[in-house]
């Protein structure tokens, strides 16, 4: 197996490059807009950011585990169970998890602007391990193949070790160089709809209306299990992707004519 005459289409190296800028520097951008046009503090993001690591990626995912050690690999994976399952399993951790983090953790209560501030620190954190992270190793792998060094990448392996580090690399020069830069616009969706769902879930604590974390969660589950149902029948990650940029669209239109219209006196403080 020799990587030595393996290339990477530029193409997708721009794509690659394309995406790991927004993976990374959309989220911090975001933050210091926001701290500027809105007077508030970064403290909010940094809240936002642990409720996903702990909700989404610690709490989440040790249930993920436990379900699929019960159930089993090919009932966990199975069609509709996987797609209802991972829809409710992400809209109850990640949005019960900012409801109780707003009400039950945070030093002060936040207000509108603070929940804008949640959103992008929790969708931003997940954009930064999703996309910035990886891609940063993407780009190294690149650069390494595009000089006639890939064979340095498999130095010390065993031949089975070989084949599988082959078989997951080798996305980088066969598939379509549009996929890597889908990842990118996913993270601007993603983020998009982070943000719409910190608000509700702002408005279900400052309004004591329970209601409104059921439409979060509801939200969310559809948004998730949707686009699994897609993939899985369209194949398609591009028309994945278009469902996802719809979705968050039409939230951000709601968000934004609901936070325009919000009354001051709903703002929290202590």
């Amino acid at each position: 197996m020799d990587l030595s005459f393996v290339r990477v289409p530029a193409a997708t190296n721009v794509c690659v490059i394309v995406s790991l800028a927004i993976g990374l520097l959309l989220p911090v951008a975001l933050l210091v807009i926001w701290a500027v046009k809105a007077n508030t503090k970064m403290i909010s993001a940094l809240w936002g950011a642990g409720c996903f690591v702990v909700f989404a990626l610690i709490i989440e995912a040790l249930v993920h585990r436990l379900v699929l050690q019960v159930t089993g690999t090919e009932f966990f994976t199975s069609f509709p169970f996987y797609p209802i399952y991972g829809g409710l399993a992400a809209g109850i951790f990640e949005e019960c998890g900012r409801y109780i983090v707003m009400r039950f953790i945070m030093k002060k209560k936040p207000g509108k602007k603070e929940s804008i501030m949640f959103g992008i620190g929790h969708g931003g954190i997940e954009s930064i391990i999703l996309v910035g992270i990886p891609y940063i190793s993407n780009i190294a792998m690149i650069a390494i193949l595009n000089t006639g060094n890939g064979n340095v990448l498999m130095t010390g392996m065993d031949e089975a070790t070989k084949t599988a580090f082959f078989n997951q690399i080798s996305p980088l020069w066969l598939s379509p160089s549009v996929l890597f830069l889908a990842a990118g616009f996913e993270r601007i969706f993603a983020i998009t709809f982070h943000i719409c769902a910190s608000y509700i879930v702002y408005r279900a604590v400052s309004g004591s209306k329970p209601v409104l974390l059921i439409l979060a969660i509801a939200l969310h589950a559809l948004m998730d299990g949707v686009m699994v149902v897609i993939q899985r029948f369209s194949g398609s990650t591009v028309v994945v992707e278009a469902f996802l940029g719809v979705y968050a669209i039409v939230m951000a239109i709601f968000t934004v004519r609901a936070y325009l219209n919000e009354a001051p006196a709903s703002e929290m403080s202590t």
